[in-house]
């Protein structure tokens, strides 16, 4: 998935009451990467009663003319419940980005309730943003999370959109594997551990193999391998420090992507330390 041909739909925002600044930027950033439009969406959780004024919308509509003047930028003030009414507008949308406050990702609702939902059952790429989750000036560097051992189409594609991230911000590309396991360490007697170094060898070999697949559709992308016996979510937090991005896949190993998340993807949109960008089937 190169820009060329990725989906040109405006990048969607949703954006609640107070604080939202990081997630606009971050949304008109991504707008102008891609060169779509943004569109801002305030919605108002309401009992009935016609929606009135723009809300929080216009002034972070004006810092988007400021900030990013060659984004085209529209917005507005709908009624509805939140996760709802941003699932339904994500579907001709390029991306959606949603914020995340850790404890709740929009005020009065339970714990990541909207961003969780959205980045669960969006039409099309989430990326779920904190405040503080990027540092004034992050490193040109993108991470994105291997799993060697899924074949699937949802891995192939997440690391396409790994790279296309990468080219699109000068960035060089981190893939990160964490590989440790409870089977990985023997527990009966007389029983032997397994040969670390051909593991570890076999996992760079894999990791090498996803890198060479797309060296000539992304020959500026600097590439790093780093793969550790470590738990995969938390291998990840620690690599997002100071990263512009970080991107996994997500399909849930139960199937069942409309009830979840993935459990490394799930993880870390509470403990990376920057934006997390989830790709869907």
């Amino acid at each position: 998935m190169d820009d060329a041909t990725m989906p040109r739909g405006p990048v969607l925002a949703g954006v609640d009451r107070g604080g939202q600044e990081y997630v606009v930027r971050c949304a008109a950033e991504q707008a102008a990467l891609h060169r779509v439009p943004l569109h801002l969406l305030h919605v108002v959780e309401h009992d009935g009663t016609e929606v009135s004024g723009d809300g929080p919308v216009a002034p972070l509509e004006r810092l988007v003319r400021t900030e990013f003047p060659g984004v085209a930028v529209t917005a507005e003030t709908v009624a509805g419940r939140a996760s709802a009414v941003l699932v339904e507008r994500s579907g001709p949308a390029s991306w959606t980005v949603v914020g995340h406050r850790g404890s709740g990702g929009f005020s009065r609702l339970p714990l990541g309730s909207v961003s969780w939902q959205v980045a669960t059952h969006a039409a099309n790429p989430v990326i779920v943003v904190r405040p503080g989750d990027s540092p004034p000036d992050p490193e040109r560097r993108v991470v994105a999370g291997v799993d060697v051992a899924d074949t699937s189409p949802i891995s192939s594609h997440a690391l396409d959109a790994a790279f296309a991230e990468a080219a699109l911000r000068g960035a060089s590309l981190e893939l990160v594997h964490g590989s440790f396991h409870l089977g990985e360490t023997p527990t009966g007697p007389g029983m032997a551990a397994p040969d670390f170094d051909i593991l570890d060898e076999a996992v760079r070999a894999a990791l090498r193999e996803e890198a060479d697949k797309r060296r000539d559709r992304y020959p500026g992308v600097p590439v790093r391998l780093h793969a550790e016996r470590l738990r995969a979510a938390t291998l990840l937090a620690e690599s997002s420090r100071g990263a512009a991005l970080l991107v996994v896949g997500s399909h849930g190993r139960s199937g069942l992507r409309r009830l979840l998340l993935g459990s490394v993807s799930s993880e870390v949109l509470h403990t990376a330390a920057c934006p997390v960008a989830i790709i869907h089937p």
